[in-house]
């Protein structure tokens, strides 16, 4: 069999390079093994500032500018709804909370998408002594059940193999490769926490930070915007809400354990006021970087090996982009942005 690419891993950085390939009538193969989850279990939030300094999101604007209308698009071709917007209200800790959101107010990245009017309402069931601050433009995306959809849509076209990718059986030829009984120009790959694993890319710099969230049932709270405190709680719907997350350095691990439970459970306490139940509990590896920008390009021998990785907590946002970003390089050789090429690193 000959295609131009193979990919391997479809998490939300694969799917937007597929995405790409398709709609430039390339040929593809893609391996995947459900061995990465942290697509499948992040809280899929976009949000173009960073609440915990008041700072913008890198590129934060034109991020938004080509994710929103991907999503879009998937949401027309699969005749499905993926994205939930909604405005997040950040809970003021204090006073000096209050005037640092007022300072933010004057940084011309940050006046578009934060509210000047403070919101004084109560609510409900939610812990707020110093009122709250409105944020614009943000919302959610289903991520699991997005990638469902396209995996299954993948299988149907024969475009996807359920099985875990051996790197010792690619076979780099002069100017292209093969894979047990596929041929490819190229190969690009977007496998998360895995490429820890992977020999040809293992020298770059990826950080694990694993991740546990919350599904919780709280009848009595009734919320339509996503709350941001010391931890963020999103509607679900029907009063069920997702609640999280953690951030630990040290467990490698996807499995959700009764530390992070425990952390979740006292931040939440904190929160909200109301009786609830725990009805679920996830976890996964997010693939984040030190200086907090993705790993995307080409292999420094080989030209034919490419990378999309370390998209971090922010994945949603910034994986249309990259992707994009990766398939010009290697169509078109428009020059990748220096902040994002693994050529910062050295090999």
């Amino acid at each position: 069999m000959k295609v131009d690419y193979i990919i391997v891993g479809l998490g939300l950085a694969g799917l937007a390079f597929v995405e790409e390939l398709i709609n430039a009538q390339k040929t593809f193969m893609v391996f995947e093994d459900n061995s990465q989850t942290s697509s499948l279990v992040a809280g899929g939030v976009y949000n173009p500032v960073i609440l915990k300094r008041f700072t913008p999101v890198w590129n934060a604007t034109e991020q938004l500018a080509v994710a929103l209308p991907f999503y879009d698009a998937l949401e027309k071709k699969f005749n499905k709804k993926f994205d939930q917007k909604f405005i997040t209200k950040k809970v003021f800790k204090s006073i000096e909370d209050q005037n640092n959101w007022f300072t933010a107010l004057d940084k011309p990245k940050l006046t578009r998408y934060l509210d000047k009017k403070l919101d004084k309402n109560n609510y409900d069931g939610v812990i707020a002594h110093y009122n709250f601050g409105n944020v614009t433009e943000t919302g959610r995306i289903d991520t699991l059940k997005l990638v469902e959809i396209y995996r299954n849509y993948l299988l149907e076209n024969k475009c996807l193999i359920n099985e875990h990718f051996k790197y010792d059986q690619l076979d780099i030829l002069e100017e292209t490769l093969n894979y047990k009984d596929i041929s490819a120009t190229k190969i690009v790959f977007a496998e998360g926490f895995g490429v820890k694993k992977n020999p040809f890319f293992n020298y770059l710099p990826l950080k694990e930070a694993k991740g546990e969230l919350l599904t919780i049932q709280a009848p009595a709270l009734n919320i339509d915007f996503l709350l941001k405190s010391t931890l963020f709680v999103l509607p679900l719907g029907n009063h069920y809400y997702k609640v999280g997350a953690t951030f630990n350095w040290k467990d490698k691990t996807s499995k959700p354990s009764e530390e992070g439970k425990q952390e979740l459970v006292e931040k939440l306490e904190k929160v909200i006021s109301v009786p609830y139940k725990i009805v679920n509990q996830t976890a996964g590896i997010r693939p984040s970087v030190k200086d907090r920008r993705p790993m995307v390009g080409v292999h420094p021998k080989h030209k034919q090996l490419c990378v999309l990785n370390g998209l971090g907590t922010r994945g949603v946002m910034i994986a249309p982009t990259v992707a994009k970003s990766l398939f010009l390089h290697l169509e078109q050789g428009k020059e990748l942005d220096k902040e994002i090429d693994i050529k910062r690193f050295i090999f």
